[in-house]
């Protein structure tokens, strides 16, 4: 393949990623708390001869999360549950520690509060947080306090982290982290409110039609090339 064909494949290749986590990104448009990614790309230079003449080659350097809250909307569900500022709930589930924003809560069979996908939500002890048979009067006030007919039985665990684009995404709206998090000091909750996805779906359809035109033109180019090289080879090998 010449060096032409090579920086076409390191394009396509990009794009190839890119397309991944623009389509993951419309896949979860819908999913509570859900933040969107966007890939980082980089030039990267490749000295092709001893004239220091370089060429220019795409390379993935990573992905970058949209911190922007998504819309909250009213739910009325008692356990639904969104965060005002960039504070995370704590969960635990067979893996470990994880954190979301993701508040669409609900009860187990032992009348533990977990998320959608099972983790169980820790209170401020890192306990988990239950509600007892018969207690049906939840309320949750802006300091995280969960109060039932019968009293206090616990607060959420706010926290957040000094990079949060260092978290890890471990999917189902739960994400890791090797930092240590801090206390939200400033991240409040509200009751019968769910954060909504901050995917803009227009946008991101949009991204995925150019997309595919870039990758498109990109395997154009790769055919033109091919062609090309193998008539060069033809012309070059008839018998004279």
């Amino acid at each position: 393949m010449t060096t032409t064909g090579e920086v076409a494949l390191s394009y396509q290749l990009a794009l190839s990623n890119q397309l991944d986590i623009t389509a993951n990104n419309i896949a979860n448009v819908t999913t509570p708390g859900f933040q969107s990614s966007h890939p980082i790309f980089a030039e990267f230079l490749v000295s092709v001869d001893e004239t220091g003449e370089q060429i220019a080659y795409v390379v993935d350097k990573g992905t970058v999360r949209n911190l922007n809250p998504g819309p909250v909307n009213f739910t009325g569900n008692p356990l639904d549950i969104s965060i005002e500022g960039r504070g995370y709930f704590v969960v635990e589930n067979e893996e470990g520690i994880a954190y979301t924003r993701n508040g669409a809560f609900r009860l187990d069979s032992s009348g533990q509060l977990i998320t959608s996908a099972g983790a169980v939500v820790l209170n401020d002890s890192n306990d988990p947080i239950v509600i007892a048979p018969g207690e049906s009067q939840i309320d949750v006030t802006q300091d995280g306090t969960i109060s039932t007919e019968n009293g206090v039985i616990g607060r959420f665990r706010l926290v957040e982290f000094a990079d949060e684009q260092e978290l890890l995404n471990l999917g189902n709206s739960l994400m890791s982290s090797e930092q240590e998090p801090l206390e939200a000091a400033d991240s409040a909750v509200v009751q019968g409110m769910l954060e909504g996805s901050n995917v803009i779906s227009v946008t991101e359809i949009s991204r995925m039609i150019q997309l595919l035109r870039s990758y498109q033109a990109a395997q154009q180019l790769i055919t033109t090339e091919e062609e090309r090289e193998q008539q060069a080879i033809e012309t070059l090998t008839q018998i004279v």
